[in-house]
This record gives C-alpha cells, sequence and structure tokens, in this order.
C-alpha cells in the first residue's frame, strides 16, 4: 500500500504485466524442457538399460524426476555466466570445493545463483526507484544500477566469507588431528587406521577436518592410490598447512621413509610456524590500538582533562 500511494497503481500496471508475461514464458519453457529431458533418460534407459534394480526401483526414479527440473531451470540461468575456459571451470571448482560445496552440479547451481541474484536486484530496485520519475535522467537509473551490481557479486562475498571461515576451522583443528595422527601412527597403526580413528574422535568438535579426513580415507578404501588422495586432499581443503603435510606424506610414500617421523616433523615445524604468526600479531598489535587510539580516546581525554581548565580560563578572559 505505502508503494502504490507513492508510485501510483496506473504506473505499475505496465511493471506486473511484463512480469507476468515472463513468469508465463519462463513456465512453458521450464515444461518442456522438463518434458524433453524426462523423455531423453528414459530412451537412455532403453537402449542401455542398467541393473534391474536401478530400472525397476520407483523411489530412484521418483527422486530423479523431482530433482530434474531443478537442475535443467539452473543450468538454463548458469548458461549466460558459466566460464567457458577450461581453467577458469577448474578455479571455480576449487573455490567451491573449498567452501564445502563438491558437488558436481556445483559450479551450474552457483553461476545460476548469480544471475537470479542479479535478475532480482535488478528487478526490485527497478520498481521501487524508477517509476514516477523522469526517464531521461541519469539519476533515475543510478540506484536501479547500485543494486544490480550488489546483486551481481552477492553470492561471489557470501562464497568467500563461506570459503575462509572452512579454511579457518581447518587451521584451527588441524594441529590436534596432526598429534592425535601421530599418537595413532607411532603407536602402530597405519595411515588409513589412524586416519579412521581421527575421524571417530574428532567427528564432534571438529566436523570440517572430520569430514575430509573421512573422505580422503573413503577414498583410499575404495582403491585410489594414496598420492592422488592426499593431492585432493590438500586441493579441496584450500589450507597452506594441510598441502604441505600431503606433499610430505607422498613424499615418504614415495621414497619409503617412516611415515611417523615425518608427521613428527611436521608437526613441529607446524607448532613452530604457528608461534611465528602468534608474535606476528602480537608485534602489529600495538600499530593497529594506534588509530583507534588517537580517533576515539584521546579526544575523550583530552576534554575531560583540558574541558575544566579552558573553561575557567575562559570565564576569567571574558570578565
Amino acid at each position: 500500500m505505502t508503494l502504490l500511494a507513492f508510485v501510483g497503481f496506473n504506473e505499475l500496471i505496465p511493471l506486473f504485466v511484463f512480469a507476468g508475461i515472463v513468469f508465463a514464458i519462463w513456465s512453458v519453457l521450464s515444461m518442456i524442457s522438463n518434458r524433453n529431458s524426462r523423455a531423453l533418460d528414459r530412451l537412455a534407459r532403453l537402449s542401455r538399460p542398467a541393473s534391474m534394480s536401478e530400472l525397476d526401483d520407483p523411489r530412484n526414479l521418483a527422486k530423479k524426476e523431482k530433482f530434474q527440473g531443478l537442475l535443467d531451470t539452473a543450468k538454463a540461468m548458469s548458461a549466460p555466466l558459466m566460464p567457458q575456459n577450461q581453467n577458469d571451470q577448474n578455479a571455480l571448482k576449487t573455490k567451491l570445493a573449498n567452501a564445502g560445496f563438491r558437488s558436481d552440479a556445483a559450479p551450474m547451481v552457483y553461476s545460476g545463483v548469480r544471475f537470479a541474484s542479479l535478475l532480482m536486484f535488478f528487478l526490485v530496485s527497478f520498481i521501487v526507484f524508477v517509476p514516477g520519475r523522469p526517464l531521461n535522467k541519469y539519476q533515475t537509473y543510478q540506484w536501479p544500477l547500485i543494486f544490480t551490481g550488489i546483486g551481481f557479486y552477492l553470492p561471489s562475498i557470501i562464497l568467500w566469507w563461506l570459503r575462509r571461515k572452512r579454511q579457518e576451522a581447518i587451521f584451527l583443528s588441524l594441529p590436534d588431528a596432526l598429534d592425535l595422527l601421530v599418537v595413532c601412527v607411532e603407536s602402530g597403526l597405519g595411515l588409513d587406521a589412524a586416519m579412521r580413528k581421527v575421524c571417530e574422535e574428532m567427528s564432534e568438535h571438529a566436523k570440517v577436518i572430520a569430514e575430509e579426513f573421512s573422505l580422503a580415507n573413503f577414498q583410499l578404501q575404495m582403491g585410489r592410490p594414496r598420492r592422488e588422495v592426499l593431492h585432493d586432499l590438500g586441493i579441496r581443503t584450500g589450507v597452506d598447512d594441510v598441502k604441505s603435510l600431503a606433499a610430505i606424506l607422498i613424499q615418504a610414500d614415495r621414497f619409503g621413509s617412516s611415515i611417523a617421523q615425518a608427521l613428527r616433523v611436521q608437526s613441529d615445524s607446524m607448532r613452530t610456524r604457528r608461534k611465528q604468526i602468534a608474535e606476528e600479531k602480537a608485534a602489529k598489535t600495538a600499530v593497529q590500538l594506534l588509530f583507534p587510539l588517537i580517533l576515539f580516546i584521546f579526544p575523550g581525554i583530552f576534554v575531560v582533562l583540558v574541558g575544566p581548565a579552558a573553561i575557567a580560563i575562559a570565564e576569567t578572559m571574558f570578565k
């Protein structure tokens, strides 16, 4: 009601008509796309049948048909913003994996979310700021352009924040995991059993690193080479300490050296590095406190100490 009173119902009618036409066209195209995709899936199953359980299980078919429309919609919406270069696609997959999104459809869904956010912010800002204003001035389109830019970069900012928080959680919980891994290996367990033990012990208070170790352990059990699993662990987390740990374990496995000794050396070096990081932050504290002291604390102290004397001086001079 507030928007209608401010803009006017007659001016909003073209926007409502345009939105209804766009929604109708989008619904028809979605129905056609869903019907075509389901027909192609049935033809593929009939032309190259899998196992009988996969063909006859209605739960798998219903689940697949349930999410097929969503995936088709995300694919159609993500096409304008999907990276065309293979290197850019790999970089996007790495960023999403660092944030915890390891699905094959994650880049497509992320690009679709970016496009939907861009479109939503543009439509909302256009409806709010454009009606009732002259169309031949730049000030009319200033706020819609600003909000459209915000909608375009908002998913990237959220992804950066999720990636940073996840890497911080891995960085903080890695020393405990590495110490427990050293204890397990030195007590006679193999690397696979030690990683499984770490997952069991740290699944409650360090879920992120326990999940990563559990995935690596599962890949080892499926028969993947240990070098590839450890390399993927370092790339998937995006933490420098995990990458160095994976490199040391790969070298120990390649040259046949003691894994327990390699883990012990890595634990000591990581502990030294963390001590240096703490000392660096402590040394920066004095410089970082200088600006809030000058801007917020010193003016208040100056007013409290010099204010009464200034008032007394002023009264004496004006008498």
